[in-house]
C-alpha cells in the first residue's frame, strides 16, 4: 500500500485548531476521528490492484525510425472501479529522448467487471530486442487520499529491426539488371554469360557476336545477345570486430555495412542469385543459408537486428575457413569489414590466396567523410596540420586497396551513404564482365 494525496490531507487539516493534531500521521488520525474513518474508507473503496488481469498484444517488430504500438488490456475482476494512474514501463531507448514519460503513462478508469485496453507508443532509438519491463498500476480511493499500489509482469518483445534506407536505390540499380538480363538491346561478353537470342544488327554492335548461319538463313545480319548467368552463389561476410564499432557519423560503422548488404541482396535475389550471410568476429554471430528469393531479404534483417560490434580483432584466420565452408563452390564472396592497414595487412591478406583461388571476392569498406574535409581544411596552423593527417590517412588506405587489388580483389571503399549504391554497381560491373 501506497499512501498518497498528502497535501489533501494537510488542507484538510489546515482547518483545525492550532495545536491540536501530533505531526505524525498516527497522532494526527486519533484526534480527528471523521477524517480517520474518511481516509479508512477511501483506502477500502480502492479497487484492488494485485488481482487485476493483464495481457498484451500488437506489433512484434519494427523498422530502426518507425512507430510500433503495442496494446496492454487489463481487465477488472473486482466489484469496485478501478481509478488508477498505469505506467507501462519499457528500456530507455524504446523511445526518443523527452517522449517516455507522455507515451508510458495513462490514467485508467474501469467500471467493476470490464476491461480497458491502453496502446503505448513505442519508436526505439537502436537495433535489437526491446522487452516490456513491468507495468505499475496505482488504484486511487473517490477521494484520492490514499492509493493501492503493485507491479505486474507482463512480458512482451519488440524486435526493431535494420532501417534498409539505401532500398530507394533499388528501383534504378533492377532497371540496370533488367538491361542486362537482355530485355533491352544490350551485349555482354564474358564466361559468366548464356546466349539470349537473336535480333537484328544495328551500327555498333560487336562485329564478333554476329551469328553468321543465322545470316545466311535471313536477308538481314544477324547477332547474339547474352544475359548474365543465374543462380551464382553470393555469401555476403559482416565483419563484426571491434573495427566495425567505430562510428562514422552517428551511427556504427557495421549499421552501414548492413544497410549496403541488404541492397545487394537485394538485387542480387531478383537477379536469381542465392545469398546468404555470415556475420563473424572470432566465433559465428549469424548465419543465413538457403533461403529462397522471396523469404532472403526477411531472413537477413531479422538476423541482422540483433547484431552489435564485438570489441575485439577478428580473427581472419578462422573468418577464411567458416567463408570457405559456408561457400564450398565458385562463389562471389562479399567482404563488409574496414580498409584500415594494420587489421588488412597482419590479418587478412596472409588467407587471402585461399579466397581468391576458389572464388571471386570483393571487399567493401565504410570511409568516414569528414576525413574528407579535413584533407581540404586550409586558413591557420591547426587546419593545416589536420589536412595533412587526412592526407596521410587517405594514402594509408589507397595503398592497402591496392595491395588487395593486386591479389585480384575488387575494392568499394565509399562514405556511409554512397557506400550501398556502390556495391550494387560494382556487383553489377561484375555481371556485366562475366566474372559471376
Amino acid at each position: 500500500m501506497a499512501f498518497t494525496g498528502r497535501a489533501a490531507l494537510l488542507a484538510a487539516l489546515g482547518s483545525l485548531p492550532v495545536g491540536i493534531w501530533d505531526p505524525s500521521w498516527t497522532g494526527v488520525l486519533a484526534v480527528n476521528a471523521p477524517l480517520a474513518a474518511a481516509c479508512a474508507c477511501d483506502f477500502a473503496l480502492a479497487a484492488p490492484v494485485r488481482r487485476l488481469r493483464l495481457t498484451r498484444s500488437g506489433d512484434t517488430s519494427v523498422r530502426l525510425g518507425d512507430t510500433a504500438d503495442v496494446t496492454l488490456t487489463v481487465t477488472n475482476p473486482s466489484g469496485r472501479p478501478l481509478r488508477a494512474h498505469l505506467r507501462d514501463a519499457w528500456p530507455p531507448s524504446s523511445w526518443q529522448s523527452g517522449t517516455e514519460v507522455e507515451a508510458s503513462r495513462h490514467r485508467v478508469n474501469i467500471p467493476a467487471g470490464e476491461r480497458r485496453r491502453l496502446t503505448t507508443r513505442l519508436r526505439p532509438t537502436r537495433r535489437g530486442d526491446r522487452q516490456a519491463d513491468r507495468v505499475t498500476i496505482r488504484s486511487y480511493g473517490p477521494l484520492g487520499l490514499f492509493a493501492r499500489q503493485a507491479t505486474h509482469k507482463v512480458p512482451w518483445t519488440v524486435r526493431v529491426l535494420p532501417p534498409f534506407t539505401s532500398r530507394k536505390h533499388l528501383p534504378s540499380k533492377l532497371a540496370r539488371l533488367r538491361e542486362l538480363d537482355g530485355r533491352t538491346s544490350l551485349i555482354t561478353r564474358g564466361e559468366g554469360t548464356e546466349f539470349d537470342s537473336l535480333r537484328e544488327y544495328v551500327p555498333g554492335d560487336d562485329t564478333r557476336s554476329i551469328d553468321w548461319r543465322a545470316t545466311a538463313r535471313h536477308s538481314t545480319v544477324a547477332v547474339r545477345t547474352w544475359r548474365p548467368e543465374r543462380d551464382r552463389h553470393i555469401l555476403l561476410v559482416l565483419d563484426t570486430g571491434r573495427t566495425s564499432a567505430g562510428r562514422v557519423g552517428d551511427a556504427p560503422r557495421l549499421d552501414a555495412s548492413m544497410d549496403a548488404a541488404l541492397l545487394l541482396a537485394a538485387l542480387a535475389s531478383r537477379a536469381g542469385d542465392r545469398v546468404d550471410l555470415l556475420a563473424y568476429d572470432r566465433r559465428v554471430r549469424a548465419l543465413v543459408q538457403g533461403r529462397t528469393a522471396r523469404d532472403v531479404l526477411p531472413s537477413l534483417v531479422d538476423a541482422m537486428a540483433t547484431l552489435e560490434p564485438e570489441l575485439l580483432e577478428t580473427d581472419a584466420r578462422g573468418l577464411t575457413s567458416t567463408a570457405l565452408r559456408t561457400a564450398p563452390r565458385h562463389s562471389l564472396i562479399v567482404l563488409l569489414t574496414a580498409l584500415d592497414a594494420a587489421p588488412i595487412e597482419e590479418g587478412l591478406l596472409p588467407v587471402l590466396p585461399q579466397l581468391t583461388r576458389r572464388h571471386t571476392v570483393l571487399l567493401a569498406s565504410v570511409a568516414d567523410p569528414h576525413i574528407a574535409s579535413m584533407a581540404k581544411a586550409r586558413g591557420h596552423t591547426d587546419a593545416v596540420y589536420e589536412a595533412a593527417s587526412a592526407a596521410q590517412a587517405q594514402a594509408d588506405r589507397h595503398r592497402t586497396a591496392e595491395q588487395l587489388r593486386r591479389h585480384g580483389v575488387t575494392v568499394v571503399d565509399a562514405a556511409p551513404d554512397d557506400l550501398a549504391p556502390a556495391l550494387a554497381d560494382a556487383y553489377l560491373a561484375l555481371k556485366t564482365a562475366g566474372r559471376l
